[in-house]
């Protein structure tokens, strides 16, 4: 797989429970609570790449709006997450790349040395908050403190890979969400269904030959980062857990939604996954800058009811989801509150 730069596209485009070890059923012991927990770091908007930059701290502002309105009506609680340390981003990134972003933010530069991402001084702290989220979803739900949680963050993950950071991408925050589940409360069979209109290249490489992962991938093809096809399906372990549904430009629902209900679930059943995650990613809605999906908010419901429902057959209700693209300032919110509405709902 060789993944386009995403600069080249956008060109293109516009012109233990709590130690080590603790067992899945030790987690299952207390009892879970109905309410729905978003993550918010505020240091998620240290990341601050150039003013006319898509992935904007003005997108989380807009994000924490819709979730505030759903906080007054009583819908969720917003939750303070500690930042990831060292050991959690090493579960799935290489020590030499852990270097390099920490001496490239260190040293000012615009943009990693690996791929098309911009970065800023405060990158690395935002990075870290933002894995960090993603890991503190993933101990509410463990622990049952909310049978749902979701981490509301920036920079996205899903394009990182273990010794690359690439598209707007500097840690991939969902599979080291995922590997401190399997790690702390050995979970053993994770799903990951990311319906982002760019194909989650990152997360696929991660698991590509992992065995404790069902990766499902809904995006447009051909589209950045180049990768997603359908005969992508892993090797060794993951052989058939990787599981890609490419669209072209134009599809929403019929095909999305469609391949929700007729593709994962029957792959659900057969993997019955102890955890369900999702790569939420709101730029295949209508109208985002950087995709040509038509899903709209509707259909985010519908996504998030088909992939709840997953979690109530197989994973005792457990759902952690995180976020990913979204680059419309006005529909970014409505997407994102239509999925959280669904979430919410016991």
């Amino acid at each position: 797989m060789h993944p386009l730069s995403r600069r080249g596209f956008l060109q293109q485009a516009t012109g233990a429970l709590i130690s080590a070890g603790g067992s899945l059923l030790e987690a299952q012991s207390a009892p879970p609570s109905t309410a729905l927990r978003v993550f918010y770091d505020p240091a998620t908007l240290l990341h601050a790449p150039p003013l006319d930059h898509p992935e904007s701290p003005k997108r989380l502002d807009a994000v924490m709006a819709a979730v505030r309105a759903l906080e007054r009506q009583g819908r969720l609680e917003v939750a303070s997450p500690l930042p990831a340390t060292e050991d959690h981003v090493l579960l799935v990134h290489s020590a030499d790349y852990l270097k390099k972003v920490r001496s490239e933010t260190a040293a000012g530069r615009s943009t990693l040395s690996t791929g098309d991402t911009e970065i800023s001084p405060g990158s690395l702290t935002a990075a870290l908050a933002a894995a960090g989220a993603a890991i503190s979803a993933v101990d509410a739900v463990m622990t049952g403190r909310g049978s749902r949680a979701c981490a509301a963050v920036r920079p996205p993950g899903h394009h990182a890979s273990a010794n690359r950071g690439m598209g707007f991408c500097i840690f991939n925050n969902i599979a080291i969400a995922a590997r401190h589940a399997r790690r702390r409360y050995g979970v053993e069979r994770i799903l990951i269904a990311d319906w982002d209109v760019h194909h989650g290249n990152g997360t696929q490489e991660v698991f590509w030959n992992d065995g404790s992962v069902l990766f499902f991938d809904t995006h447009q093809h051909p589209w950045y980062p180049g990768t997603g096809a359908p005969e992508e399906t892993g090797e060794g372990k993951a052989r058939g857990l990787i599981v890609n549904r490419p669209f072209p430009a134009g599809s929403g629902r019929a095909q999305i939604l469609g391949a929700f209900r007729e593709a994962l679930v029957p792959a659900a059943e057969r993997f019955k996954p102890q955890l369900v995650m999702i790569s939420a990613g709101f730029d295949s809605r209508a109208g985002d800058p950087l995709g040509q999906f038509t899903l709209t908010d509707a259909d985010f419901g519908e996504l998030t009811s088909t992939v709840v429902e997953i979690a109530r057959q197989h994973a005792g209700g457990r759902v952690v989801s995180v976020l990913e693209g979204g680059y419309a300032l006005d529909g970014l919110p409505r997407a994102i509150g239509a999925h959280l509405d669904r979430l919410s709902v016991s």
